[in-house]
């Protein structure tokens, strides 16, 4: 098949037999999935499920032990993390990690950088100055997007949890990202505010062109947001499947209620 049309498949990132081992613990055991382009497609599991683990493996953090992972129609197995991130796989973590002494603002304009930072170019104000006010434009556009435009002015040390979830979501946007892996946006979240975050995630697929890898262990909150679920347990997937079916799953339920 001819890399253009790999591009044109239903599938943003897809896995095959992916395994990675430590020493006699396989903690991800051959998982293949798929997620589709502008889709929420969420891995569950309980805590040591391996989800985390299988990011990793993805966006190069960690190498796989075998196994193969495509990309937007790119095999990516092994590449280190910023050439992932360059080609548009972003992560965001279970703890967020934004500059919390800059303002929410310049959060998300250092993500989305410029020529202004160019040295040569830097010193030439007309060539970056149209470019940084649209940057800024395109920063307000995503902070209000994910509902942190009245908190611009803020410090990112000002915010809640949750808002530091939001913001690690803007970041990711800023940069272009095709694909972003969200590393359990919910946890230690109020459950209210829970489904508010849930649902601006849900919102930005209606709006921009961009695809969610949504890792969760709360599925009372997140499975009805998703589209399409896989289920870990031990290092390998033993159920996907739309919400409904998932719930519904025996297996499912005997993991999560015993």
């Amino acid at each position: 098949m001819a890399d253009e049309d790999k591009k044109d498949s239903q599938y943003i990132l897809e896995t095959f037999n992916l395994t990675k081992a430590f020493g006699g613990l396989v903690a991800v055991n051959n998982v293949n999935i798929k997620a589709a382009r502008n889709k929420m497609t969420m891995l569950m599991g309980p805590n040591g499920a391996g989800k985390t683990t299988f990011v990793n493996v993805c966006t190069g953090v960690l190498k796989p032990t075998s196994g193969k992972v495509l990309f937007d129609g790119k095999d990516i197995t092994g590449w280190e993390p910023h050439k992932v991130y360059k080609a548009g796989f972003v992560r965001t973590f279970q703890v967020p990690e934004p500059f919390l002494g800059l303002t929410v603002l310049d959060n998300v304009l250092v993500a989305l950088g410029g020529s202004g930072e160019n040295p040569i170019k830097a010193a030439l104000k007309p060539l970056w100055i149209n470019e940084e006010k649209s940057n800024v434009e395109r920063a307000f556009e995503i902070l209000e997007a994910v509902g942190l435009g009245d908190y611009w002015d803020r410090t990112a040390a000002a915010l809640g949890a949750g808002q530091l979830k939001m913001l690690e979501v803007a970041r990711a946007l800023a940069t272009g990202a095709k694909l972003i892996a969200l590393d359990e946006p919910i946890g230690g979240t109020d459950p209210a505010y829970a489904d508010e975050i849930l649902s601006y995630i849900k919102g930005l697929l209606k709006k921009w062109d961009i695809s969610f890898l949504l890792i969760e262990h709360r599925i009372d909150i997140a499975l009805p947001y998703a589209d399409y679920v896989y289920v870990m347990d031990r290092g390998k997937v033993i159920a996907e499947g739309d919400p409904d079916e998932v719930a519904n799953n025996p297996r499912v339920i005997e993991i999560y209620i015993g």
